[in-house]
């Protein structure tokens, strides 16, 4: 199978679940800068997601560059990849409609850890389903970047879960979301050369 319809399919799921996380939204009733006041957590909560998933589609469109061939299994991987991304909005909604407490940013933190273990599935079926002298393979390297994000995501979680520490887990949530920020050039520059 080709890689165009996984990309396609990807990339619309992708652009609706944006389009959900700004709908979670609520406008509100009085016309005063103040009237905002209250939607600051919401909206920090929808900025933040808005980036993860952003962080996503560009490095999963980078990752498909390295593609010749889709099977059965990136096919499933990927669509782990999207449920766990579908859930980004629902838990972007509950951790800022109850401003940052310590259970919806838990489970802000499982479905981000998910999602990162979903694409490193995703990233192994690629390389295995390429071979030895996989490009994603070469590019990649020991993936200090992943690893380091899966580890952030424990520590972050066990901050919320065992010390009730909401804030430094958010700020772990951040620092993942900066180290991600600038595209990973890794493949760019694999492909180029």
């Amino acid at each position: 199978m080709h890689k165009t319809r996984l990309e396609a399919f990807s990339d619309g799921v992708i652009a609706i679940l944006i389009t959900i996380m700004v709908l979670e939204m609520k406008v509100p009733h009085g016309a005063a800068l103040a009237d905002l006041q209250g939607l600051l957590p919401v909206f920090l909560s929808y900025v933040l997601s808005f980036i993860y998933v952003g962080i996503y589609w560009n490095n999963h469109h980078h990752m498909l560059h390295t593609v010749q061939r889709v099977n059965g299994g990136i096919l499933w991987a990927n669509m782990a990849l999207l449920f766990w991304l579908s859930l980004v909005p629902f838990a972007t909604g509950w951790m800022g409609e109850n401003h940052f407490e310590v259970m919806p940013v838990a489970l802000y933190g499982v479905v981000l850890l998910m999602c990162a273990l979903s694409y490193c599935v995703l990233q192994q079926l690629i390389i295995r389903s390429q071979g030895e002298q996989s490009v994603l393979r070469e590019a990649l390297g020991g993936d200090w970047k992943g690893k380091l994000s899966l580890v952030c995501y424990a520590v972050a979680l066990a901050l919320a879960l065992v010390q009730s520490m909401p804030v430094l887990t958010m700020a772990l949530y951040v620092l993942v979301a900066l180290m991600w920020l600038v595209p990973d050039r890794r493949i760019e520059r694999h492909l180029t050369h």
